[in-house]
């Protein structure tokens, strides 16, 4: 995945915006004027914001890696994720969902 990729994907997501809200070096994606992913333009290795539930955002820092506390976030709700080739694209795409789905409101399956 690369920046554009990501953007593409991002973009894709129904009503999904595309913001600057801290600048010009840090791309954020909103949904509902809430956001859901943030990357930063100016680094050199790609890395991205996604909220999560807090109980999966510590399993996954645990089990991956490559998945960091949210910097600059509430590390409660946030993972940064740091793509470098050591999880699958099909695998960031689905974190990238779950938060999408998080901030929209979207509920778990099996819950009313």
């Amino acid at each position: 995945m690369n920046i554009e990729s990501l953007r593409d994907y991002c973009l894709n997501k129904p009503n999904a915006e595309e913001t600057l809200p801290f600048g010009p070096d840090t791309l954020v994606f909103k949904v509902g004027g809430k956001m859901f992913l943030l990357v930063g333009l100016d680094e050199e290795q790609l890395s991205f914001n996604v909220k999560c539930d807090p109980a999966m955002a510590v399993e996954l820092r645990e089990q991956y890696s490559s998945v960091l506390p949210g910097y600059h976030m509430n590390k409660k709700h946030w993972n940064t994720v740091i793509v470098d080739g050591s999880v699958p694209d099909k695998q960031l795409k689905e974190w990238i969902d779950l938060s999408y789905d998080l901030v929209r409101g979207v509920p778990k399956k099996g819950k009313k």
